[in-house]
């Protein structure tokens, strides 16, 4: 695939969507090949940010059990993903007007959140006003990821208002999960 079409998956519903389609990389090739190895590097990079900047990235930070803290983070990432493909498969298949096959829907529950395990690269400067800003981008590329993706494997147009609402529950309940993965973070 063309670095240009992989770019241009969050902007547009026809670049580079019929290919990955056309692929159609199984679930498990997913899961080993994309979801886990992106999904290390946050918990890698939020353990060096917290043992080698501690108070300095924000206060209090230096003094987290960040053995454990990662590894709940990288084990709560791997069950969002398969929570995230089932959810997207049931939102989407409960309307007439969409139909989403489970390698479609945990294809998109796969690269959804690219944009936000690539942000974490920013961890290794210790900036906490940078992190927060490059994650709220991340997240809303996330959302534009999922709703162009929705318009290409359900084979819908432009301003489509079922496929808009089906993003919105989507994006609802990724936002509550990834609270969820902050909160566990802040919490220990």
């Amino acid at each position: 695939m063309k670095i240009t079409s992989i770019i241009l998956l969050p902007i547009t519903r026809t670049a580079g969507w019929k290919e990955l389609q056309q692929r159609r990389p199984s679930i498990p090739t997913l899961a080993w090949c994309l979801v886990l190895p992106m999904s290390l590097l946050p918990p890698i990079l939020l353990y060096y940010a917290g043992t080698h900047y501690g108070d300095d990235f924000m206060a209090g930070f230096g003094d987290r059990q960040w053995r454990f803290i990662t590894t709940i983070l990288f084990l709560a990432e791997l069950l969002t993903f398969f929570v995230m493909g089932w959810l997207i498969h049931a939102v989407v298949n409960a309307t007439r007007e969409l139909s989403i096959d489970y390698q479609n829907a945990y294809l998109l529950a796969a690269l959804a959140p690219l944009p936000m395990w690539s942000a974490s690269i920013l961890l290794l400067i210790p900036s906490l006003l940078l992190n927060v800003i490059a994650e709220l981008g991340a997240l809303a590329l996330s959302c534009s990821l999922i709703y162009h993706g929705l318009q290409a494997l359900c084979e819908r147009r432009s301003n489509d208002v079922v496929t808009m609402s089906a993003t919105y529950t989507v994006m609802a309940a990724g936002v509550l999960a990834w609270g969820v993965l902050l909160g566990i973070i802040l919490a220990f």
